[in-house]
């Protein structure tokens, strides 16, 4: 039967080669978005042939198909419910052994399958004999040899996705020995209920003798599901008393199988290759985090100094764009809001200035992926920062965030485990950016001296202390759980392909454009407004302190008093919102000097202490908006953007009013 449109699903380990075969596959036919309600890729497209259209979702990478992660509840639940006529597991030739325990886990779900044997070219490499007609007849299903990057057997792959989709064959099981009898006993009582009509009768006795909390959750609704628990427990019981844990037994007999596998399909010469002698040295217990920093600090480098000059254009096009059309409309209010020194066309300038370093990072960081070596970043980092409440993945974005918090928030997707994820992300923004810099830089020598350099070195370890400080309270408290397991392949050191970083440098920083875009343009508007509106007339000024802004100023003026401020000091720190750069400006307009002389007018009316308090409020203290926006984007929710926003204002105050107090009471 020929079927004009076909649903597939492409499963896998991480490191694999999906990504690879999906954009082969789809080509530019695809679209990136995020699982509902999840912070994960979910990547779809189409392929045509034949006259088919094949619709392809690319699932997230995943040892396994428990509930230890989201990736892998995504992935199962996406097979079970949408149901998709053909699931194709990508498998790396050079680690079968690896690889074929999510395999035995995607047929314990009786779906379709065609197993892609890719990286076969690393896998003559390294003197690996896979007998492919031998593998397809153990495993029972259809196996294609291919090499993606070379774009080699993905023409027979989709014939084999067409051919599956089509025959009525139904998929047939293989038999784990010693626990193969409990699992057809329970499997028997299953398929005699409604339970049978959307699960596989197989996999849930499995899931069910494996005592899967999530499973068991999802069939509570079912009218049969106290009886078939009560069948599970007692067969589950019978099999503890054997085997002493049902679940490793299971686990036991799916690797007996495995090995049984390898052992007839695959002959291997091993050696000591070159990526074994890289190892040596990168995942060294002494040698292996001071690479990785070197490895970090060439990439931020590199990152920032091929796009510095993109920024800078970007900025001044705005302003010069700003300024060709000055007065345009004749309407102060319009004009000024639009095309002023403060106007929306210069702050989307400046907000869109970090497209060409975001894109940049997301470039690089791309190649560094496909080279196989951030998963050895993961795993040297993953003991030391695990300690400190964060994933060792949760390195990326920690260093980006100096240069930037927007692309070290959308960093953050390297990071698998969601509760990690979204530590991650909301920590992300107590890291001093360079925005923040431009600020502390003008006005630090002028009231620290020769000890300036000693102060803002004291702010970038104060953003990492609170990082550490909130991820471990948060890991207590929030994101209390069981840990998830940290597991991770090492791939094999490979080329990376150009191709393939472009197109994940484009999917993620079209996110900015997408999502983040709509965000900040509405709060540059909001802002703008606010700053050229007279507070008693209603109508245009161009003279921020008659503005509604000076007024929420001085209406929050009582709240700031324990910190020494002035209503000026507080309307800068709200432009600041817009962007952090704008906290220097904002301060000279309202004082009515110029941004060089800013730091001199400062020092005449507050004290080095009154200083350094507010210095710390600006380096804790909300986001910009371009920040906020990437974290909303990230996390999914309004709920953990309202979080970052009011825990750091919190923090931030609460160190500034002990530095004022503190320092005023030791020092006069």
């Amino acid at each position: 039967m020929k079927l004009k449109f076909i649903k597939v699903a492409l499963a896998g380990n991480p490191n694999v080669g999906k990504s690879v075969i999906f954009n082969k596959l789809t080509g530019a036919r695809q679209h990136i978005g995020n699982w509902p309600g999840k912070t994960i890729d979910k990547k779809e497209g189409f392929h045509r042939v034949d006259g088919r259209e094949l619709y392809i979702v690319d699932l997230p990478g995943t040892y396994s198909l428990t509930a230890f992660s989201v990736e892998e509840v995504i992935a199962r639940d996406y097979i079970i419910y949408e149901k998709p006529d053909v699931v194709v597991d990508i498998v790396d030739a050079s680690n079968l052994e690896r690889n074929l325990y999510l395999t035995l886990q995607l047929i314990e779900l009786g779906v379709n399958i065609v197993i892609a044997l890719n990286k076969m070219d690393l896998a003559r490499k390294e003197k690996i004999e896979i007998n492919v007609d031998e593998l397809s007849k153990e495993l029972k299903v259809p196996v294609v040899p291919t090499i993606a990057p070379k774009g080699y057997g993905l023409d027979r792959l989709v014939r084999e996705i067409v051919n599956m989709a089509e025959s009525r064959v139904r998929p047939e099981y293989i038999e784990y020995p010693g626990v193969e009898d409990y699992i057809r006993e329970l499997s028997k009582y299953i398929e005699n209920t409604e339970l049978a009509r959307v699960f596989n009768p197989r996999w849930l006795a499995i899931k069910l003798l494996e005592n899967d909390e999530d499973v068991i959750k999802k069939i509570s609704g079912f009218e049969d599901s106290k009886y078939i628990l009560e069948k599970a427990g007692e067969i589950r019981k019978r099999m503890e008393e054997r085997f002493g844990d049902a679940e490793v037994a299971i686990a036991n007999a799916r690797y007996e199988v495995i090995r049984r596998i390898i052992s007839k399909t695959v002959k291997a010469v091993r050696k000591i290759t070159a990526s074994d002698l890289i190892d040596q040295a990168v995942l060294d217990r002494y040698l292996g985090i001071p690479i990785l920093f070197v490895i970090l600090w060439w990439m931020f480098q590199f990152a920032f100094t091929i796009s510095a000059p993109f920024s800078d254009f970007l900025g001044d096009l705005f302003a010069y764009i700003a300024g060709i059309l000055a007065g345009l409309t004749g309407y102060p209010y319009i004009d000024y809001l639009f095309f002023g020194d403060y106007g929306i066309i210069q702050g989307l300038g400046a907000v869109l200035s970090f497209v060409p370093l975001i894109m940049a990072l997301f470039f690089v960081l791309a190649l560094f992926e496909d080279s196989g070596y951030m998963a050895r970043a993961a795993f040297v980092m993953d003991r030391p920062l695990r300690k400190l409440g964060l994933s060792g993945r949760a390195i990326i974005p920690m260093i980006i965030g100096i240069g930037c918090n927007v692309p070290a928030v959308y960093s953050a997707r390297v990071i698998p485990d969601e509760r990690d994820r979204l530590i991650a992300i909301i920590t992300n923004p107590f890291i001093m950016c360079s925005a923040r810099l431009v600020f502390f830089s003008a006005i630090a020598y002028a009231f620290f001296r020769e000890y300036a350099g000693d102060v803002i070195l004291s702010l970038y370890l104060l953003g990492y202390l609170l990082v550490f400080v909130t991820a471990i309270i948060l890991k207590k408290t929030i994101f209390r759980g069981v840990e998830a397991p940290f597991i991770i392949e090492f791939p094999a050191y490979q080329k990376p392909s150009f191709r393939v970083a472009v197109v994940r440098m484009w999917d993620r920083a079209s996110l900015f454009f997408r999502k983040a875009g709509t965000i900040i343009l509405i709060g540059l508007l909001v802002i703008g407004i606010l700053a050229i509106t007279d507070v008693s007339t209603l109508s245009f000024t161009s003279n921020p302190e008659n503005s509604l802004v000076a007024l929420i100023g001085r209406s929050l003026q009582p709240l700031f008093k324990p910190l020494n401020w002035d209503w000026r000091l507080i309307v800068a720190a709200i432009f600041g919102f817009v962007a952090k750069e704008i906290v220097l400006g904002a301060n000279a307009m309202l004082y009515g000097v110029s941004e060089s002389e800013i730091a001199v007018k400062m020092s005449k009316l507050y004290t080095p202490i009154d200083v350094l308090g507010y210095m710390i409020f600006i380096q804790l203290y909300i986001p910009c908006i371009a920040t906020l926006a990437a974290v909303r984007h990230e996390s999914g929710s309004w709920k953990w953007t309202l979080f970052t926003v009011l825990y750091g204002i919190a923090i931030a105050y609460i160190l500034n009013f002990i530095v004022v107090s503190v320092g005023h009471l030791v020092f006069g």
